[in-house]
């Protein structure tokens, strides 16, 4: 009897450090499972998009949060393409991501119509409320919140006016589907006319359009201005291929635009933004914050960027309080 119990024993002994075992094991699946799923919907390639979500992961990973240790970050870019939008949406619904960076107003308006749920932090958007994605700037109210890539539109046109004060008419290019572009063009109409210049504007659609839609307004103007516009950032190299050769100055609304061929521009540091919404991020994780009552933050600062090839290219002499921002 006193055999028999021993062998009881044992076996128990053996099942229960066996439970512990897969206890253990499932601990650890637990753990690695509780990692935070952070989605990221690009619109498409381009510097400007390129460095707001390069600062957006630097944000995170400065304040603890770290792709590969806590958090699991899944990048999606739908290059532009409207039916890619709505697959990587489905796919972030589907996967129940714990939040969701979306950069550029395309791809906010894509995520936004998905869920109501999971929290979305956006960037590279010019007006949330012309976009139709919160209540209000000051209040957002939904699960939509971020921040705004809104240049100074005004100061911009100034800076048009000292480096070409010939100038008598200005034309203004933008994609006529993307809500920030009509905005900032409107904007820019206000100013110039302001100004007692001429103001003539051409629409483009998709990149296709960029190189005919140049050589129609460099005949009608004396310097173009281009907003902070995805499909005309990425394809500038387009633009100057034949603003070169008419000789015609392009302001552009962010410092990737002239570093691809532009003249210049008073601009944000999308970097810089892509960080301040990293921020915001970290206090929803933190559960500090939720984005129906975390209102639009703007950039806190605006930089100069002069390219000097394409001055001394287009024979413009640039002014001596300017000079410190003239690269090459």
């Amino acid at each position: 009897m006193k055999t028999y119990g021993k062998g009881i024993i044992i076996v128990l002994l053996a099942m229960s450090m066996v439970a512990l075992g897969a206890g253990c094991a499932s601990n650890e699946k637990n753990s690695s499972s509780a990692d935070i799923k952070i989605g990221i919907i690009q619109y498409m390639d381009h510097v400007a998009l390129d460095s707001s979500r390069e600062g957006f992961v630097a944000a995170l990973a400065d304040n603890g949060y770290k792709d590969g240790n806590n958090i699991t970050i899944d990048l999606q870019n739908a290059q532009g393409d409207q039916s890619n939008l709505a697959t990587i949406c489905d796919r972030f619904v589907s996967n129940k991501e714990d939040l969701i960076l979306a950069i550029a107003t395309p791809a906010t308006q894509a995520i936004a119509g998905k869920t109501t749920e999971i929290p979305i932090l956006a960037t590279a958007v010019t007006d949330y409320e012309s976009a139709r994605l919160v209540n209000s700037n000051d209040a957002p109210g939904g699960n939509v919140s971020g921040t705004s890539d809104m240049n100074p539109i005004k100061e911009q046109i100034d800076l048009l006016v000292k480096l070409v004060p010939t100038a008598k008419t200005v034309g203004v290019i933008y994609t006529s589907s993307e809500v920030n572009s009509v905005l900032q063009a409107s904007i820019a109409k206000k100013a110039i006319e302001a100004l007692g210049l001429k103001y003539v504007e051409v629409t483009i659609s998709n990149s296709n359009d960029v190189q005919q839609a140049t050589q129609t307004i460099v005949g009608q103007c004396d310097a173009i201005y281009i907003p902070t516009d995805n499909v005309l950032a990425s394809a500038m190299p387009q633009v100057q291929s034949v603003t070169s050769v008419s000789k015609t100055p392009v302001i552009c609304g962010e410092s990737s635009m002239v570093e691809s061929g532009g003249l210049a521009t008073l601009g944000i540091n999308y970097y810089d933004l892509g960080y301040q919404t990293g921020l915001m991020a970290v206090k929803v994780l933190k559960g500090e914050a939720k984005p129906a009552i975390m209102p639009i933050e703007t950039a806190t600062k605006f930089d100069f960027t002069i390219n000097g090839a394409v001055a001394e290219q287009l024979g413009i002499t640039i002014p001596a309080d300017l000079q410190q921002y003239v690269t090459k």
